[in-house]
């Protein structure tokens, strides 16, 4: 904010350039009249018109989007540029040009982030310095000729601000194909559920025990989140996590994953991408990603409504049907799933095998 028009639309433009990799979206108004440029649906009367133009889609509507709307279209996206001159945004760039004074538009500048000047050589505005104060002293100040820098300043504030990860056992299943708890079962010198929370609370900020309401006194010794929505299996236990904490992004491993190893929660952890919403391994069996040992993001709690609204509680239809990070597992056997007696077994020669061989 704070320069003509063209002269911020430069600037988005090289900062998006400079910023690839991130998932930017750009907001800005037209000066130029509607003749011409409607629709000719539009003209006739329809709401809206869905474009699909090969190398991009266009979406026109004539209806008004509240902040509430913009906010679902922007979810997924890292990073939204927004010119100043029309719009309000969280975090500002102030510009100082004397062709477009800031001086009756201090009320917008409520959280700098760097302040740009036309030279080095250039003096702020009395009244710029008046309006920023003591917060000028740690607002990094940059020329135009150094868009580099401030591309830099951009990117470290969204590796700054890459959510933290909570931890998340899905241990609320019933069991009944197993015929017994599958969080109790012993395949590593401890219950898998304990197991699994203890590998988890190393790569994770904290780490709670996903379970049903009536196995919160047995789970007592441990942080947990209970189901808040009954019947819908992993995907209610989601919900719930991210109900509980929707700025935190949740690692989810289920407890019928006996051969999960801490190298998998760091090949996991390593390789996530909080660009996407969510980071998942290839199920070479389902030939999709797998849901049950996943990082997703808080980006992605929006979409569990949204599928769920739409009458769909699978969480992997989430994951094939969104922008997911799918990585190929080091180890094929990580997914491998023990939901009943037979399957139980096998879990059972393979890790007597591996342990033989060790």
């Amino acid at each position: 904010m704070g320069t003509p028009c063209g002269e911020i639309k430069k600037m988005a433009q090289r900062l998006i350039e400079d910023l690839r990799g991130f998932h930017i979206a750009y907001v800005d108004a037209d000066h130029k009249t509607e003749e011409g440029e409607m629709p000719r649906a539009m003209q006739s009367g329809a709401s809206m018109v869905y474009t699909d133009k090969i190398s991009f889609k266009r979406l026109d509507i004539t209806d008004s989007l509240d902040r509430y709307q913009r906010n679902r279209i922007f979810n997924e996206y890292d990073l939204v540029i927004v010119n100043g001159n029309h719009f309000e945004a969280d975090l500002q760039i102030v510009v100082v040009d004397e062709r477009k004074p800031l001086e009756r538009k201090l009320d917008y500048i409520t959280n700098p982030i760097a302040i740009v000047r036309q030279s080095p050589e250039d003096r702020l505005p009395a009244y710029l310095e008046n309006h920023l104060g003591k917060e000028l002293e740690i607002q990094p100040l940059y020329s135009l000729s150094e868009i580099k820098k401030l591309s830099d300043l951009i990117r470290d504030t969204l590796v700054l601000n890459v959510p933290r990860l909570h931890g998340l056992v899905l241990a609320g299943g019933k069991s009944e194909r197993m015929g017994m708890d599958k969080g109790l079962i012993n395949y590593h010198g401890l219950p898998q559920r304990e197991y699994l929370f203890r590998l988890l609370e190393n790569y994770t900020e904290n780490t709670f025990m996903s379970c049903r309401p009536d196995q919160l006194q047995d789970l007592s010794p441990w942080p947990c989140v209970a189901d808040s929505i009954d019947g819908l299996g992993p995907f209610g236990a989601l919900v719930s996590a991210f109900r509980e904490y929707p700025n935190h992004a949740w690692l989810v491993v289920a407890c019928d994953l006996p051969l999960v190893t801490a190298n998998t929660l760091m090949e996991l952890a390593s390789n996530r991408n909080p660009s996407k919403i969510a980071t998942a391994f290839h199920n070479p069996e389902t030939n999709f990603p797998d849901p049950l040992l996943t990082i997703w993001e808080p980006k992605s709690y929006p979409l569990l409504l949204h599928f769920l609204s739409l009458g769909y509680s699978c969480p992997r239809k989430v994951l094939i049907n969104s922008r997911t990070e799918v990585l190929q597992p080091s180890d094929k056997n990580i997914l491998l799933n023990a939901n009943n007696p037979e399957e139980l077994e096998k879990v059972r020669h393979l890790l007597k095998n591996q342990r033989s061989e060790t």
